[in-house]
């Protein structure tokens, strides 16, 4: 650790700490009070990522499947991990450490061994990865294997499958999530569907296994083989000339209903413990799990660690949560993971909200991708974060290009649900390929480790949970999100009416946003100058002053993400016109295209595009309408963070169908008239998100406007 040590030294020399909560300088005041440059130096002094990543490693040692690894939601390996981090808070110095239980529907994965014997009489044992569902073999029992391509519609079609095994391809990344074969296989009787990945994930080896989460029921059992031993049966059953073969099964994967979990909590009492500094992460895993997220939670307990090592006594209180149940938590639902920081923050301790004035997420941290850093961030902490970034001392042999700060925050992970609960967030954030490589694979080991990154992230990220504290407001601009709501304002699908007016009022709210922030800055600024020359007196009197300004400032942000925050059916956030815009305008081209007599561009330009209908093209009806009406027809509390937030749903199943049916100089009256009707439906509800988003802004500009008062 000399090296990196020595390399800081170096860096801070000429470093000059010029930030959005003020400018500071290096010294010592009266009494025992630090300046921000001084206790953010004395942090870095005190960093170990020794430690950190032996806490890494520690937690590979709790598992479920004795060969593969699997610490799960709800699971033993999770309730024991949990104890053990609780146990790892009290060791390294934080106080008030508590178990904050929770329900949710918790998996055990124990084991899955398929033996089959090739053409040659030799046996091969191999290890299956799994998915969230029931199954119990109940010990080693015999099977019929079935090779069924995709297993789509069409090709368990002419297939008997009824209490069989189905072998498949799959590419989650480019064609459809696992729910859907096992869905379909599920429906033809099928024991339960072994999916070999077809690129998109696990392309690091054809040995690697792949986990996700299933988007899906409970009975419907879907295990993960690698491409070695997919290949090899395929390739048996193909010189033989057949499509089935016997093997030996010996599975067991348990789904039980309601059971508790815990989030494990430790603090760092600050002065004002009516406002927190949030740091998380989450401990459940597939596989060893590593980087995801083992890493990540050391990351945080090193972090702590430095933090308390260096003596700093925060202003707020600092909160680290390592989280249960953030890969899957509930059956039955596209909306599956990121449970634990969902119950947290919406019904284990919703006082969360107005009282944190940001969190700091991480995913993968000790990974050496690309030549800068990337922190993804809600649209509102972006002004803030960049203005942070040049703070940061540089690492060598990492990330020459600094950091690059990107929005909005996604829904792959926690801190979406930490956002829509009204508490800004960043994520470590990743551009190169681990997603495609060893992400969710047992490829994600410690041979991915870089030190260096992960000695970079513990310098950026403590450096900036120090820089929170010193803000006496969230520094949140909002000219951010509403120069981005303004960039999707498209004029060749919007009437020139809405456009105009979506834009009058998203200047409006620009224009209060700006003076909006400078409020905030100068609130931030000037407390920071009280602290730094040590008026503790003044310090304490400008935060009073500003509280009700940090309390409007959040509450705008929460409003923002209740009224201007919704998503895809791919989970992707937009703004909510988005949603009817993106469907009237592949609609409008698909009719055009009809009129002329052309059907080819429809199907593969335009069709797919509307709402989830991709799915229309390759699998049943039955299966089709299971995954759209569990999106639009289950209670709130199972669809959790996706509540609400998908607009409506254009179902074009039977015209999909129809026309792959049909070809040039057919007659498509039949379908244009539902297209045409859908249009119609999508025009009007296109209207009704556009007068949302006025209403919306107008109540955002008077929450503006009071921030700025």
């Amino acid at each position: 650790m000399k090296k990196f040590r020595q390399c800081i030294a170096l860096t801070l020399i000429p470093l000059l700490f010029i930030t959005a909560c003020g400018n500071q300088q290096d010294q010592k005041n009266n009494g025992n009070t630090l300046t921000l440059e001084a206790a953010q130096k004395a942090y870095l002094e005190n960093v170990d990522v020794d430690y950190s990543f032996n806490l890494a490693k520690k937690m590979e040692q709790i598992r479920t499947n004795e060969a593969l690894g699997y610490r799960t939601a709800g699971s033993q390996a999770e309730l024991d991990t949990g104890d053990m981090l609780a146990e790892e808070m009290k060791a390294i110095g934080l106080s008030d450490v508590t178990k904050d239980e929770f329900i949710l529907d918790g998996w055990t994965f124990e084991k899955a061994r398929l033996t089959y014997s090739l053409s040659d009489g030799e046996p091969v044992t191999a290890e299956l990865g799994g998915y969230q569902a029931n199954f119990s073999s109940g010990g080693p029992k015999e099977y019929t294997l079935v090779y069924a391509n995709q297993g789509t519609e069409n090709d368990l079609a002419s297939l008997d499958v009824q209490g069989k095994l189905v072998l498949i391809d799959i590419n989650q990344s480019e064609n459809w999530w696992i729910n859907y074969p096992a869905y379909e296989a599920h429906l033809h009787g099928a024991a339960a569907v072994l999916a070999a990945q077809d690129g998109g994930y696990a392309e690091v080896s054809d040995e690697a296994l792949n986990a996700q989460d299933i988007c899906g029921p409970d009975d419907t059992p879907a295990f993960s083989i690698s491409r070695v031993d997919a290949d090899a049966i395929i390739a048996d059953m193909q010189s033989r000339g057949v499509n089935e073969m016997k093997v030996t099964f010996d599975a067991e994967s348990r789904v039980e209903r309601d059971v508790p979990s815990y989030n494990i909590v430790g603090t760092i009492p600050g002065k004002d413990s009516d406002s927190m500094v949030l740091m998380s992460a989450h401990y459940d895993s597939y596989f060893a799990g590593f980087q995801d997220d083992n890493a990540a939670i050391a990351l945080m307990f090193g972090i702590a660690k430095g933090i308390i090592d260096s003596g700093y006594q925060p202003e707020k209180t600092l909160v680290f949560c390592a989280m249960a149940a953030e890969e899957w938590g509930v059956v039955n639902t596209r909306y599956d993971w990121s449970t634990g920081a969902y119950n947290q923050v919406f019904r284990v301790h919703p006082e969360w909200a107005g009282k944190v004035i940001a969190d700091i997420n991480f995913e993968l941290p000790a990974l050496d991708e690309g030549d800068a850093d990337q922190i993804r961030a809600s649209y509102e902490l972006k002004t803030f974060l960049e203005d942070f970034k040049g703070t940061v001392p540089e690492v060598e042999g990492v990330f020459p290009d600094g950091i690059e700060v990107i929005v909005p925050t996604y829904t792959w992970s926690d801190d979406f649900s930490m956002s829509i609960a009204g508490i800004p967030a960043t994520v470590t954030s990743l551009r190169g390929d681990f997603s495609q490589t060893h992400y969710h694979s047992q490829f994600d080991n410690e041979d991915t480790y870089s030190e260096e990154a992960f000695l970079f992230r513990h310098n950026l990220y403590g450096m900036l949970m120090l820089e929170y504290d010193r803000c006496a407001v969230s520094p949140l601009d909002f000219k951010t999100r509403l120069e981005a709501f303004k960039e999707t304002i498209d004029e060749s699908v919007l009437t020139a009416e809405q456009a105009e007016s979506l834009t009058k009022a998203a200047d409006d709210a620009i224009a209060l946003s700006e003076d909006a922030w400078e409020k905030v800055q100068q609130a931030n600024k000037d407390y920071l100058s009280a602290l730094d020359s040590g008026d503790t007196e003044k310090a304490e009197s400008l935060l009073k002053e500003s509280m009700e300004l940090n309390d409007t400032v959040l509450e705008a942000f929460k409003y923002a993400q209740d009224t201007l925050v919704r998503l895809t059916w791919e989970d992707a956030p937009i703004f909510p016109h988005e949603h009817s815009a993106n469907n009237v305008s592949a609609l409008s081209a698909s009719i055009e295209a009809l009129e002329n007599g052309d059907c080819e561009a429809p199907l593969n330009e335009y069709l797919y595009l509307v709402d989830n209908n991709w799915y229309a093209y390759d699998w049943s009806r039955d299966t089709y309408d299971y995954f759209t009406d569990y999106v639009l027809n289950q209670p709130d509390e199972r669809l959790m963070w996706g509540a609400g937030r998908v607009w409506g749903h254009v179902d074009l199943f039977d015209v999909i169908n129809s026309l792959q049916e049909k070809g040039e100089g057919d007659d498509f009256s039949s379908e244009l008239e539902v297209l045409r009707s859908a249009l119609e439906s999508e025009t009007a509800a296109l209207e009704d998100q556009v007068q949302h988003e006025l209403d919306s802004l107008e109540g955002l500009s008077a929450l503006l406007e009071k921030m700025a008062a």
